[in-house]
């Protein structure tokens, strides 16, 4: 096993790289995109799939062994299997999985699976088809759905939904997403609403703590306890109801921020090393492609001024931080 050079000043160990392949989406979900959309990257300033590959092999040889690839929505990429294919034959990496908002994901899911994608997270907000297309501004659940079903028939493993709890929107949904964790071997995974590219204080009228998903538990009388079970847990805190095939967790980055275990570096679409999601500091890898030296050495720096937490938290009382927070938005950072 390789021992990871990708060690902090505060001794966190990163082995684990997010990669954003596109900026584009075919959705305008509420909570990453304004509603009068975005103008997008033209395509000579995003990486080429072989430049991709180029960075996470340079990283393999520096310990980075889980690799997840986002948007975006990364299904629109065209190629996106012999990424995957791609990477998976590099030396070293263990872990390849996927975030997409399962749109087309039913027809991709056979060829991903036989590519080396080992797990998929699918943002799933709501079960309700109209409320689905409010979130989302246009999207068709029942496609995200027939995602879920053909994941669990390719056998890709874990799955896991993604849902952003948000107060008045969709809280009222807690215990029909819990009870598919009941009736099915899924994780559902609750997560905080984030001040991601929020030139303002509005966020907070969607937020919600996520103490909420427990509190509504202990009011249904499910028992519940703490799972280690599932692999790629990530920042989430997982439990499991009692006599539940699958279980969920909690990603609370604001109220109880997980930046203390934090192992992961950020590779936005137009090439830009993120060390943390809600700082703006950025560092251009495209320039270093192909000369190795260069871009351990850009890696290294981007490192070195990673700050220990981000601070989301005092977003909550006031605008006081010691960092400037990112300007972009979730689809362009990579989600």
């Amino acid at each position: 096993m390789i021992p990871s050079e990708l060690v902090d000043a505060f001794g966190r160990v990163h082995d684990y790289l997010r990669i954003s392949v596109t900026d584009r989406c075919n959705l305008r979900c509420v909570y990453c995109m304004p509603a009068d959309g975005m103008e997008f990257e033209p395509d000579e300033n995003i990486l080429s799939l072989n430049e991709i590959t180029e960075v996470v092999r340079v990283l393999a040889e520096m310990g980075v062994k889980k690799v997840r690839l986002t948007g975006g929505e990364p299904l629109v990429r065209k190629g996106i299997e012999h990424l995957v294919s791609a990477i998976a034959g590099i030396p070293g990496i263990e872990d390849i999985a996927l975030t997409t908002n399962g749109i087309f994901l039913a027809r991709k899911a056979q060829q991903l699976k036989e590519a080396g994608l080992n797990r998929v997270n699918i943002s799933l907000d709501t079960l309700k088809a109209d409320r689905f297309s409010l979130i989302t501004r246009g999207g068709d659940v029942h496609r995200v759905l027939d995602s879920i079903a053909a994941c669990q028939q390719v056998g890709i493993d874990p799955i896991k939904l993604n849902v952003v709890l948000m107060k008045g929107i969709n809280d009222d949904e807690i215990e029909d997403f819990l009870q598919l964790t009941i009736d099915s071997h899924l994780q559902v995974r609750f997560i905080e609403y984030m001040p991601i590219g929020h030139n303002d204080m509005r966020w907070k009228q969607s937020y919600l703590p996520l103490s909420t998903v427990l509190e509504r538990c202990h009011h249904l009388g499910w028992k519940v306890a703490e799972s280690h079970e599932v692999r790629g847990n990530g920042p989430a805190q997982t439990f499991r109801i009692e006599g539940a095939k699958g279980s969920f967790g909690l990603i609370h980055p604001v109220s109880d921020h997980f930046c203390e275990t934090c192992n992961r570096l950020r590779l936005t679409a137009d090439g830009n090393i993120k060390p943390c999601l809600y700082w703006s500091d950025e560092f251009n890898v495209r320039k270093c492609i192909g000369d190795d030296e260069a871009v351990r050495d850009l890696f290294f720096r981007a490192l070195h001024i990673k700050p220990l937490n981000h601070e989301m938290a005092k977003a909550l009382v006031d605008e006081s931080q010691s960092h400037v927070p990112t300007g972009r938005r979730m689809s362009q950072i990579g989600g």
